[in-house]
């Protein structure tokens, strides 16, 4: 039977020639997946002896990796902003970047709830995520807004058009205890029935069509619905975009993961619509362009949902 370092070594090299840019972790996360040990301990114990029932879990997630499948699918899960989300081919993969769109959205919504005193009656925050996938931006934020004991002061609606997607949120809201703080609906963007709202949380596909074949192979595994932006990355952002004056209460505000070259269109998509709206766009920990703030005016003597 082989030591953990001997299968890290050997797995190591067998994914690195197969093209993988992160050989080295994916092994030790697959590994210690395989074995049931954290990462951690699988770098720290490279004398451990692997059982052949681990060592044969193993040796079928380095020939699905090889294949090019992405290791989230292959564990079955995948850590997004503190918590661990179920995944499989329903749904997109939780990238890392877009935890900003939820530390943001937490941001916004502990100010509208503290920056003025809210009477008794006052009706609850209504925040939608649209194209919620595996749920992970709606369910963080639940979940940081339990902690925070602001939950009972929000509704939180998640909507996507892919039935398959939602039924994997739904399962996720389940196993972080946030089913009943969080509702799901198949809906292509937003129906007029379900506003208005005070924030629109979206991370919607906004990869151009020419670009989708160009991309690593590990993204032939996830659903081209959950990618394709269209021509130039866009076109379901600018969808959203021009509903948003039917959707958004008086001084409701949008946020909007976007592609770090979208930037000037988007700002100009907003300038189009009617009314008074604001568009500020925000960079990533890396200095990227990510997410774009969109707000709408208050417009004195009209009131909004909230």
């Amino acid at each position: 039977m082989a030591t953990i370092g001997e299968l890290l070594m050997n797995g190591t090299a067998r994914l690195r020639a197969s093209g993988s840019e992160s050989a080295r972790l994916d092994t030790e996360l697959l590994l210690g997946w395989a074995i049931g040990a954290e990462r951690t301990a699988v770098i720290a114990h490279p004398e451990w002896i692997a059982g052949v029932g681990a060592a044969m879990v193993y040796e079928d997630a380095l020939v699905r990796r090889e294949a090019g499948e992405p290791v989230a699918y292959i564990r079955g899960l995948k850590e997004f902003h503190g918590l661990a989300f179920s995944v499989d081919n329903r749904a997109l993969i939780p990238r890392p970047e877009t935890e900003l769109l939820v530390s943001e959205a937490e941001r916004e919504v502990a100010r509208r709830l503290t920056s003025a005193p809210r009477p008794a009656g006052t009706p609850p925050l209504r925040i939608v995520d649209v194209g919620t996938g595996s749920g992970a931006v709606a369910i963080a934020l639940a979940a940081l807004l339990r902690k925070r004991r602001m939950l009972l002061e929000v509704t939180i609606l998640a909507v996507d058009r892919s039935a398959e997607a939602l039924s994997l949120a739904r399962e996720n809201a389940v196993a972080h205890a946030v089913a009943d703080a969080v509702t799901f609906a198949e809906s292509d963007i937003l129906s007029a029935a379900e506003a208005p709202f005070d924030l629109v949380l979206a991370n919607l596909p906004y990869i151009s069509s020419g670009e989708i074949e160009g991309l690593p192979v590990a993204a032939s595994f996830e659903p081209r619905l959950a990618l394709d932006g269209g021509p130039d990355g866009l076109a379901i952002i600018r969808r959203l975009l021009k509903a948003l004056p039917g959707a958004l209460a008086d001084g409701g505000a949008a946020q909007l993961e976007i592609g770090f070259d979208q930037g000037p269109a988007v700002q100009a998509a907003v300038a189009s619509l009617p009314g008074e709206w604001t568009c500020r766009i925000q960079p990533d920990l890396s200095g990227r362009p990510r997410l774009a703030h969109v707000e709408r005016a208050t417009i004195a003597g009209r009131s909004g949902a909230s």
